[in-house]
């Protein structure tokens, strides 16, 4: 009965607000309770309250009437504060396993300063350390929540708890948010990378090419200067005697080494976990990325073809994050 209970509440609750990488705060979506120092507040009032019938007393009454005044300000001040912001986030860059990853997320204010805002995000084990940030009247602020990532894969944001107890701490107002964008968390490599597998003939064979370039190693022969070309090419004996003939300079031409396309096979890692496994692969992708070695990635129901650069690595990564989802 509490379990059914509960799921019906969250589905009204998910209903209520929808998924989304923006969020405005109004009326109806911020809520306001006295804390702990504000009950205590209220209870002060009472008693003074009760003294003052009690006794007679004119200053008393003052007093307490007072208080309360001051009392009903803070919490329109504290609910003030928060209402009307306007609030963005950028998706965040992927991580892995293990590591945080840092939220990002721009406030935007059209009205008078606001100060002591905070957001913090639920976890399983509960609210996050929150981080703090005031924003300038009619300006921006920007502030960074780190989050952990604990599992692989394409996971979804926290939802996110946009507070302030400002001016007096008598009140708490929030708000919730559920961001829309997700975050990939890649497999987390291994802290000693393992050699690289041999590579088959054949694949080394197709693989095997050869790149002309000037800061080449090996030399292939010579060749009439073109503009553009370094000075440490030029061949000064030889194009010495061309100039005084008339004919162009002459410039060595190199050729690089031959650079071989490096396959990293799932079935290279037999023999070991799933979970280590793709640990292995995802530290043969950064160390093959890092050396500039051309790599393609084979899993056993999906292939990426050899090449390099930050959208390859992120293309391989995924790959492996999404592995049996």
């Amino acid at each position: 009965m509490i379990a059914a209970t509960r799921a019906r509440w969250q589905r009204w609750w998910q209903a209520r607000q929808p998924p989304a990488d923006t969020h405005q705060t109004t009326q109806r979506n911020v809520y306001i309770v006295p804390t702990w120092a504000g009950l205590a507040f209220c209870g002060t009032l009472g008693v003074l309250l009760l003294a003052s019938i009690n006794e007679q007393l004119s200053l008393g009454y003052a007093l307490t009437f007072a208080l309360t005044g001051a009392g009903l300000a803070s919490m329109h001040t504290t609910h003030a504060n928060l209402r009307g912001l306007q609030m963005d986030l950028r998706p965040p860059d992927g991580v892995h396993a293990g590591d945080e990853y840092a939220l990002e997320l721009r406030l935007h204010n059209p009205g008078r300063a606001r100060f002591g805002i905070a957001v913090s995000a639920r976890l399983d084990g509960g609210a996050t350390e929150p981080a703090w940030v005031d924003v300038p009247a009619l300006g921006h602020a920007v502030l960074k929540l780190r989050l952990p990532a604990v599992r692989r894969g394409l996971r979804e944001l926290p939802r996110l708890v946009v507070t302030t107890r400002f001016p007096l701490g008598f009140f708490r107002a929030w708000s919730y948010w559920r961001p829309a964008a997700k975050v990939w968390v890649y497999p987390r490599p291994e802290d000693v990378p393992a050699p690289f597998p041999p590579q088959a003939e054949g694949d080394a064979g197709e693989a095997a090419s050869t790149r002309q370039a000037a800061s080449g190693t090996d030399f292939s022969g010579v060749r009439s200067y073109r503009r553009g070309d370094s000075m440490k090419q030029i061949l000064w004996r030889k194009s010495t005697l061309a100039l005084d003939q008339g004919l162009p300079l002459w410039v060595r031409e190199t050729e690089a080494p031959l650079a071989r396309d490096l396959w990293l096979d799932w079935r290279d890692t037999h023999g070991r976990d799933v979970e280590a496994r793709l640990s292995r692969l995802s530290a043969w992708v950064l160390a093959a990325e890092r050396l500039g070695q051309p790599y393609g990635l084979r899993l056993a129901s999906h292939e990426i073809a050899p090449s390099l650069g930050a959208a390859h690595q992120q293309a391989c990564l995924e790959t492996l994050a999404g592995f049996g989802s």
